[in-house]
């Protein structure tokens, strides 16, 4: 089993604030209202109040790909995950996710996408969601909507994950798993939207672009 290294997650995110910096956004968690294409974030089910997780441990059964899970640590460096855009369509960084806007949920030590297929999850009999491709790049099952009530997704909404290949919600039942990641929620898709398929945006880095520098006259 692969084993997490939380000292290169940290570097990674030391490195993604600098080229934040470097790019003028504004990277300051306190000053943005929106999640944003490019950001970093860890994600809560509202219900089960654990992270979205991943690790390269792979399924027993159905698909064998990349398992995904939720946990309750809010400090595990396997829950970041990193907004983008579907394949071969733009989402320009720092811009606003939009309410039923199509993006791509990457989780950031790994490369893999959040994706979800036919195949039955391991202990609820719902539909598995792994965690398919390879830095970034996967299928056209790796898609999800974003389901909120405004224009755009707040960071403090509670919001729905629609998977539009196979009309499903990016859901948690509370079912744990045992050996070799013991209490760990299963992470699954569920045809109805339900209690169980809020999320939130958490920890992050959330991109924000056309910052107004600081100005510096000449005396």
């Amino acid at each position: 089993m692969h084993l997490i290294n939380p000292l290169r997650m940290h570097i990674f995110i030391r490195l993604f604030m600098v080229i934040c910096i470097a790019l003028q956004c504004d990277c300051r968690e306190t000053e943005f209202n929106y999640v944003t294409c490019g950001s970093l974030l860890k994600l809560l089910n509202t219900r089960h109040n654990v992270r979205l997780h991943s690790h390269d441990v792979k399924y027993g059964s159905g698909s064998g790909q990349q398992s995904v899970t939720g946990v309750e640590s809010a400090d595990d460096a396997n829950s970041y995950w990193r907004i983008g855009a579907r394949s071969g369509e733009i989402c320009q960084r720092g811009v606003p996710v939009q309410c039923g806007q199509a993006i791509r949920i990457t989780h950031a030590n790994t490369g893999r996408n959040l994706h979800t297929h036919h195949f039955v999850s391991p202990l609820s009999g719902n539909q598995e969601v792994s965690a398919f491709g390879e830095n970034g790049e996967g299928d056209d099952l790796d898609v999800w909507t974003v389901q909120c009530s405004g224009t755009h997704w707040g960071r403090g909404e509670a919001v729905c994950f629609k998977h539009p290949g196979t009309n499903v919600f990016l859901s948690i039942t509370g079912e744990q798993y045992g050996h070799p990641i013991r209490g760990q929620r299963e992470v699954h898709g569920m045809h109805t939207a339900n209690h169980n398929s809020y999320w939130k945006a958490m920890e992050g880095v959330f991109i924000k672009t056309s910052v107004q520098l600081p100005r510096h006259d000449e005396l």
